[in-house]
């Protein structure tokens, strides 16, 4: 690779690399595997940078080879993973609604199988059109449109169930209290009438 494309790649990188941080965090929860996703991303477009004719498709290049090499570490981790009944509850700050929301979502996108988190992510954060998303994807604009319909419909209903798991949780935690005062009342009674 002549140096000048190496220089140039150096500076395309200083300039984006807030915004290509930025997707790969959307792409993977973690923010530590977010930056390891993003650096194995621009090591893997060095090598094929001099191939890139025209520079300004370069954010989606790099996009694409973040859900390729995203999609390859969860087929690696997914023989690992055992699935479980409950997901572990996620922290919240205090009093910080949108970085609740925000972790909510984060945590309800990974019911989402790889192809259908791609999509959403390219079309509602990254702002991009169908026809944008099909070929950063590699897909027809059919197919995108499909994917994110059921992506958006599993999203709604894992949201909903949620929301009916926590509603039968309070309804458990008020019922506690109640049947505690009822045992007091009757110990109560069987002791004046002792």
């Amino acid at each position: 690779m002549a140096q000048g494309e190496v220089l140039g790649f150096e500076e395309y990188v200083r300039t984006r690399q807030d915004a290509l941080l930025r997707s790969a965090r959307r792409l993977v929860p973690d923010p530590v595997d977010a930056q390891d996703l993003l650096q194995t991303a621009l090591v893997r477009t060095l090598g094929r940078w001099d191939g890139i004719a025209d520079k300004s498709l370069a954010d989606a290049y790099l996009r694409r080879v973040m859900i390729n090499t995203r999609t390859e570490w969860w087929r690696a981790r997914r023989l690992d993973e055992v699935p479980t009944e409950q997901l572990p509850e996620a922290s919240v700050d205090d009093g910080a609604e949108q970085r609740a929301d925000r972790a909510l979502l984060m945590d309800v996108l990974g019911v989402l199988a790889p192809k259908q988190r791609s999509v959403v992510v390219l079309r509602h954060w990254e702002q991009m059109s169908t026809e944008e998303t099909a070929a950063a994807l590699g897909m027809s604009a059919g197919t995108v449109k499909s994917t994110l319909h059921r992506a958006l419909a599993r999203l709604r209903q894992e949201l909903e169930d949620r929301a009916a798991r926590s509603h039968e949780a309070e309804g458990v935690l008020a019922r506690v209290p109640a049947q505690r005062d009822r045992r007091r009342d009757e110990r109560g009674r069987e002791r004046c009438a002792a």
